[in-house]
């Protein structure tokens, strides 16, 4: 009797249980279903923004010359996004997209360098990591195919933030990255630019003269790149071979952290293209997130703040992404080469003129 009662009891204990776990799994599915499904919109959250150098209006190129880069812009930013869109972080994001404008001999960064006064190349890069702020920049390298690799190996790799010229070189071989030879980076364009700026610049001391004057862009061809990834992460790469018949040893602002590119998860990534003592002497990249961290403005207003009231007429533009994904492109000079796309479904390029409303200088 005893054996009986107890084994009843047990059997309809189990009965309740069960019929509880059936009652309620469903509800418990349909709510992790929904958890699930609200994360994973978070975290396909992502923004990019690519230049490729603010310069003069593209009526001062060919047809040909415009769709090219235009093309070239649209397989970078293509390259970008299909990084963040398979959650891969910022920083892969805008390395590899400056890897590949590097490789392409349009733009004045890596390939495409342009010569210094002594008919050679120098190149400079740099990478920052705005969720810890670390950095990694080269300077002076004539020798690397890929600034921007070597810069982020700096960063990531060796106790220091910036490598220059021929230390940055050994550097690089050590760690495996493909070395060229110095004239691996010639391209017919880029000698015939030398060579009329070496004309133009004859009695002249004073490089910015050129570069107020220079009717192709090509000093402004450096590439930079911004992102925002999926897990809220923020990044910036700036790559360039700098002015056009520069002094040897010149160093611009591209390596630069603050000048040349700045990234902090609190506020924003940055990128610059233009005259690069002039972004140096103001720290433009740096001010731009310091408006929006202590001054309370937004990544809009603190661009246009700098474009207008920092920066000179002409002096060149940026390119930058907030930590919610907005993404600001502006420039005063006659054009830039930019491209932008986010996880909302926008993907442009854009090469136009001065675009309406951009800052005026002031």
């Amino acid at each position: 009797m005893l054996t009986r009662y107890l084994f009843d009891n047990l059997a309809t204990c189990l009965f309740a249980v069960l019929a509880c776990m059936v009652s309620v799994q469903p509800v418990g599915l349909r709510a992790d279903d929904g958890m699930i499904q609200e994360q994973e919109q978070q975290e396909m959250k992502y923004a990019i923004a690519i230049h490729g150098g603010a310069g003069s209006s593209p009526e001062n190129y060919s047809p040909e010359a415009n769709e090219s880069r235009r093309q070239s812009m649209e397989r970078a930013l293509e390259i970008g996004t299909e990084v963040l869109k398979n959650g891969g972080s910022a920083l892969d994001a805008v390395e590899q997209v400056v890897v590949f404008l590097e490789d392409d001999p349009q733009f004045n960064a890596g390939r495409g360098a342009v010569f210094n006064e002594h008919g050679s190349h120098e190149l400079d890069a740099s990478i920052m990591d705005g969720a810890t702020k670390d950095v990694g920049a080269v300077a002076g390298v004539s020798r690397v195919r890929n600034p921007i690799q070597l810069a982020r190996r700096v960063m990531t790799e060796s106790r220091h933030v910036m490598l220059g010229g021929v230390g940055a070189e050994n550097f690089a071989s050590r760690q495996g990255l493909i070395m060229v030879q110095p004239n691996y980076f010639d391209t017919p364009a880029t000698l015939q630019r030398w060579m009329q700026s070496r004309q133009r610049m004859n009695g002249q001391s004073n490089n910015e003269i050129e570069l107020k004057i220079e009717d192709t862009g090509s000093y402004y061809g450096t590439v930079g790149c911004v992102a925002l990834d999926s897990a809220g992460n923020l990044a910036a790469a700036t790559s360039t071979g700098g002015m056009s018949n520069k002094s040897y040893g010149r160093i611009g602002d591209s390596p630069i952290t603050g000048a040349g590119n700045y990234a902090d998860n609190a506020t924003c990534a940055v990128s610059g293209t233009g005259i690069g003592e002039q972004y140096i002497r103001h720290t433009v990249c740096y001010d731009i997130a310091a408006q929006m961290q202590y001054g309370g403005k937004s990544l809009a207003e603190a661009v246009a703040d700098n474009l207008a009231n920092r920066l000179d007429p002409g002096d060149g533009g940026v390119i930058a992404v907030d930590r919610d994904g907005n993404i600001v492109m502006e420039f005063s000079t006659g054009g830039m080469a930019r491209a932008a796309a986010d996880s909302s479904g926008r993907f442009e390029v854009l090469w136009e003129e001065q675009p309406a409303g951009a800052a005026e200088g002031g």
